[in-house]
């Protein structure tokens, strides 16, 4: 009997317009998880921010995911409804939670607008800007890491089996580069007080490009859809049960991949919110300079990521190039906080730190997961995370406040003060020891078990 040979995945220029379309999603997503960060001075003197206050901000994207578990509840979601469904959901929230941000520090609001009276009536210890602007932070994060694990399915559904450490290595570097575009446009944007707003406001309108990019994916994957059930290879959800996620839970490999994922991840994303004013007050750079070579981290990255993918998918060595990872990662956080050293090689060895660890861990869930509980395994993975991207960028913000007494309110009498940053990067250099003996775990998890997770993915 004659079936559909060939679907739209079978064709590699639509393969890859289809990884241009989610990495246009990830861009926006990261550009505006990192528009705030180049521009944090200029939110102290203007919203009147504390380190503590702009700790607490940053990490109430990670509260849906930390408290809530909504990676992990957005994760089953997608293995259930499927891509389509849960792609617009959640990217929907994304827009909205961008669009509240910009406008709690927009001078609609802060001039009395909707919200402002009822916003400042309550935790009087906090400015009515930073309360509705964690609020969009919430909603935003509440679809923005669902939103990456349905790009991730829709990349195993695509290229498994087809390049797909590649094609992980490429959205990851579509990420990156959003975060260098904020790195260096937000502090354009946003020249002085007057335009904090506007910087905001263009993250903002990108996020609602993305959702309208997804809307075109959506028709390509309803296509895939209809050829694959005609051909017969479009596989039926499981029934959801607690014990999928149980048994990822108790299986070491899992817990070593995700203790990796939250100490790497958490020595490098907080660290970026706060990384151009460490080097604007280390260095005595200008914030547009500061933002440049933060900048250098995500353009490494975005640069490296797709050959160390290509690598993977030929040779293999996903363990080892974790262990490469976390070593780098250590020895740059220990010369950021302990030496005067130039900032500029440092950031490029971390851009390549957080390119060998995401091309090669993110790819390994593939081995381990069957691809109908995939969304679930990454749901369960960015839940993880999202719990060091909660409490870190809050402990970096105290810390900072704690080892410098006195220069917040220096600084906004116009005296010179600046902030040292030692005590705080030394805890991202803590996060990258304990990345390493993850790392190491793992290898040797892998060297005891046979798993196969050095070997070509290429060659599943």
């Amino acid at each position: 009997m004659e079936t559909i040979k060939r679907t739209l995945r079978d064709n590699p220029a639509l393969r890859w317009l289809v990884l241009i379309l989610g990495g246009i999603v990830i861009f926006a997503n990261y550009y505006l998880y990192d528009a705030l960060s180049p521009i944090k001075s200029i939110l102290e003197k203007d919203l009147g921010f504390s380190n503590s206050d702009y700790g607490f901000f940053v990490s109430f994207y990670s509260f849906p995911n930390t408290f809530l578990a909504m990676a992990v509840i957005g994760g089953v979601v997608l293995d259930k409804l499927g891509i389509r469904k849960t792609g617009i959901l959640f990217v929907s929230f994304m827009a909205f939670g961008g669009l509240i941000t910009a406008y709690g520090c927009s001078e609609m609001y802060r001039n009395g607008g909707l919200f402002f009276e009822s916003f400042s009536s309550f935790l009087p210890k906090y400015s009515a800007e930073l309360k509705m602007m964690s609020v969009g932070r919430f909603f935003y994060g509440l679809g923005a890491e669902t939103s990456i694990v349905v790009i991730s399915k829709i990349l195993v559904k695509w290229f498994k089996g087809k390049n797909l450490a590649l094609a992980f290595g490429l959205k990851i570097g579509f990420g990156r580069l959003g975060t260098m575009a904020a790195l260096n446009l937000s502090p354009l944007l946003a020249d002085n007080e007057i335009k904090v707003g506007f910087a905001v406001w263009f993250a903002a309108i990108l996020i609602g490009i993305a959702l309208l990019v997804f809307f075109v994916y959506s028709l390509m994957d309803l296509t895939l859809d209809k050829q694959l059930e005609q051909a017969e290879e479009l596989s039926k959800p499981d029934k959801f049960e607690f014990k999928d996620i149980l048994n990822l839970l108790t299986n070491r490999t899992f817990i070593f991949i995700a203790l990796l994922c939250v100490t790497f991840y958490s020595a490098v994303f907080p660290f970026l919110a706060f990384a151009p004013d460490f080097i604007h007050n280390k260095f005595g750079m200008s914030l547009q300079q500061s933002g440049f070579i933060t900048s250098l981290l995500p353009l490494s990255t975005a640069l490296i990521t797709p050959f160390f993918g290509g690598y993977i998918d030929k040779k293999g060595k996903s363990a080892t190039v974790m262990i490469f990872g976390a070593v780098i990662l250590l020895f740059v956080h220990l010369t950021f906080s302990l030496t005067s050293f130039s900032p500029y090689i440092p950031m490029v060895l971390l851009g390549i730190a957080f390119s060998l660890v995401p091309a090669s861990m993110w790819p390994t869930l593939v081995r381990l997961v069957p691809e109908s509980k995939i969304g679930t395994a990454y749901g369960l993975m960015y839940s993880i995370q999202n719990l060091g991207l909660w409490v870190f960028p809050i402990l970096a913000g105290k810390i900072l406040d704690k080892t410098n007494p006195g220069v917040s309110e220096a600084l906004e009498l116009g005296q010179d003060a600046t902030y040292d940053y030692t005590q705080t990067i030394l805890m991202f250099a803590a996060l990258g020891v304990l990345g390493l003996v993850f790392a190491l775990l793992l290898k040797r998890e892998d060297k005891n078990k046979g798993l196969g997770i050095d070997l070509p993915l290429n060659k599943q």
